[in-house]
């Protein structure tokens, strides 16, 4: 298959381009170009205005005679957009901008006129220098101090980068922690006289505040450890006595030891049990109250029939 857009073309071998004929071409040729409108625009025709940036199909041709430095002046064919009529602009690399030449007219635009205000006060400047001897001396004594200033400068950080060159990184950051170490020292000086003028202390009563503070420290816990040391022991002993007290009463009394023993059993029953007080109200009726007979009691007659059985 044949390639769609053909870009390499068969050249034979006995091709002989001197034996082509030369066309002839028109001096002041038109070429049709896309460009934009470089400026907004009115037509004068029928008063449409074209913005800035419209694309239109365009015809370009050399302006014959017109050059700038020798620079081309090209002129652009458009037409309006609503009319057709033909509107025509020019290069203007003098001012590297575009002219209008007929057709329509182009918009007012303030950037431009404060452009050329600009211009006109720099040639006015320009002028009063040249024709008075004073303002050129008074700006070439301007320059040379700003010159002398600028070789100041530059002297300056020269020797800034020789010096930096010369040092090493290492002793840069050494020379950092020694400042900061010693600025941590006065801070924590600048404190304790902070400290000492509050307290209203000497140099010489330091040592004392120090030996004092220590000595009411070991006191202090000397006294915690006798407590929890009294403490303890109070403890141990009361569970020790209630231990004893308990055992001793539910230990079976011998035959020899009740007769000897028998009071102070009593003696420690009635410690450990405690009589209720009994109210009893009044009843209505006349009937005889029966006496209440509670655990105690029951608990007494056991003790006293087993007193009673060993007899």
């Amino acid at each position: 298959m044949s390639e769609r857009k053909v870009l390499n073309k068969y050249y034979p071998p006995n091709f002989d381009p001197s034996k082509l004929p030369r066309c002839k071409r028109e001096k002041n040729r038109q070429f049709t170009i896309r460009l934009m409108a470089p400026f907004n625009m009115r037509c004068t025709t029928c008063g449409e205005y074209i913005y800035r940036g419209k694309k239109f199909n365009a015809r370009k041709e050399d302006v014959i005679g017109a050059t700038y430095l020798g620079i081309q002046i090209y002129r652009f064919y458009i037409k309006c957009t609503k009319c057709l009529a033909e509107i025509t602009f020019l290069t203007d690399p003098e001012n590297a901008d575009y002219t209008m030449e007929n057709g329509a007219i182009r918009n007012f635009e303030c950037i431009r006129l404060a452009e050329k205000q600009a211009e006109l006060e720099a040639k006015q400047e320009k002028e009063e220098e040249a024709n008075n001897p004073m303002k050129i001396l008074e700006n070439r004594t301007r320059d040379s101090r700003r010159e002398m200033a600028i070789l100041e400068t530059l002297e300056d950080i020269r020797e800034l980068n020789a010096a930096h060159a010369s040092v090493d990184p290492k002793i840069l950051l050494e020379e950092q922690e020694e400042i900061k170490k010693k600025i941590l020292k006065m801070q924590e000086e600048e404190d304790e006289e902070e400290i000492r003028a509050i307290f209203g202390k000497n140099k010489n009563g330091d040592s004392e505040i120090e030996l004092e503070k220590v000595e009411t420290v070991t006191l202090s816990k000397k006294i915690k450890n006798e407590i929890s040391e009294e403490e303890s022991n109070s403890k141990r002993f009361k569970s020790d006595e209630t231990k004893s007290e308990l055992s001793e009463f539910f230990k079976k009394p011998t035959v020899q030891s009740q007769t000897n023993n028998n009071t102070s059993s009593k003696s420690k029953i009635s410690s450990f049990i405690k009589k209720k007080t009994e109210t009893v109200e009044t009843p209505v009726s006349k009937e005889p109250v029966k006496p209440i007979i509670g655990a105690l009691s029951s608990l007494a007659d056991y003790s006293s029939s087993e007193e009673s059985n060993s007899e």
